[in-house]
C-alpha cells in the first residue's frame, strides 16, 4: 500500500493536502475492502473513510507506543486539512478554517519508521474492513437491535493503539472482544482486539463506533442488507 496515492499534497503548502472523492474511493474499496456507501464516488452523502485518515496521520507523523485518535467531523472532497500541533503530545487535523476533524493524542516512545507505518496501518485497515457484516451483524442479533436497512449510519467514532514495542512487522489482529451498548435509537459497538507476531502479543487496540437509527432486529431484513453488501463487493471486483 502507498498510502500517497490516496491524497494530494497542496502546492502552496507542503504540510496541507486533501482527498479527491476517486482517491478515497478507491481506498475505502480496494484498501480496506469497505464498501459502505458513504463512500461511493457518486454518493451525495460522501465522506473520506475514517480509516484513510489514521493511514495518512501514521505516515505523517510516525507512530507513538500509544495513539489515541477521536473523529469529530466527517471529512469531505476537495476540503484541504493540515495536521497542527505536530510537535506536541496533541495533533488535530484541522481545515484552513480551523475546524476540527481529528484529534490524536499520543505518547511514548515514537518511531518515524515509514515502514513501519504503512505495514501497521495496512494490517489495521484490512481488519477494521471486515467491521460490516462480519463482527457487526452478530453483535445486533445478540442485542436485538439492527441499523436502519434504508440508510445504514455507522460513524466511526474513535480508535486507540497501545503498542508494547515498536520494532515488528506484519501483525495479525485478532478480536478479543465485542459490545454494542444500545441506547434507544443509538448505539456504540466498542470492538477490543489485539497485534500478534507469531505467538507473541505486541499490542492492543479498541475501535468504537457510533449507530444510530436503530431498531428491533429483524434477521431477514439484515440479511437483504448483507446480501447487497456482498453483490456491491462482487460487482465491483468483476
Amino acid at each position: 500500500m502507498d498510502i500517497q496515492h490516496y491524497f494530494s499534497n497542496n502546492s502552496t503548502n507542503s504540510n496541507a493536502f486533501c482527498f479527491t472523492r476517486e482517491q478515497a474511493s478507491a481506498f475505502a474499496k480496494d484498501i480496506a475492502g469497505d464498501f459502505n456507501p458513504i463512500h461511493d464516488i457518486e454518493t451525495k452523502r460522501f465522506c473520506v473513510p475514517g480509516d484513510l485518515l489514521f493511514s495518512v496521520a501514521l505516515a505523517k507523523l510516525g507512530v507513538s507506543k500509544k495513539m489515541n485518535f477521536t473523529f469529530s467531523g466527517m471529512v469531505v472532497d476537495g476540503v484541504t486539512v493540515a495536521f497542527s500541533g505536530v510537535d506536541s503530545d496533541e495533533v488535530k487535523l484541522v481545515d484552513d478554517n480551523g475546524k476540527e476533524y481529528l484529534s490524536i493524542k499520543r505518547e511514548g516512545e515514537l518511531s518515524c519508521d515509514s515502514a513501519l507505518a504503512e505495514n501497521l496501518a495496512k494490517r489495521y485497515v484490512a481488519f477494521s474492513g471486515e467491521t460490516f457484516p462480519h463482527i457487526l451483524v452478530p453483535l445486533m442479533k445478540q442485542e436485538n437491535a439492527m441499523i436502519n436497512p434504508n440508510r445504514p449510519l455507522v460513524i466511526y467514532e474513535s480508535m486507540s493503539i497501545d503498542l508494547l514495542r515498536l520494532d515488528f512487522s506484519d501483525p495479525i489482529l485478532e478480536i478479543i472482544e465485542t459490545k454494542l451498548d444500545a441506547n434507544g435509537k443509538r448505539g456504540r459497538a466498542t470492538l477490543k482486539f489485539c497485534f500478534k507476531v507469531a505467538d507473541e502479543i505486541v499490542g492492543y487496540g479498541e475501535k468504537k463506533l457510533a449507530l444510530s437509527g436503530l431498531r428491533e432486529f429483524d434477521a431477514g431484513v439484515i440479511g437483504e442488507v448483507v446480501t447487497d453488501y456482498d453483490k456491491r463487493k462482487l460487482q465491483y471486483s468483476a
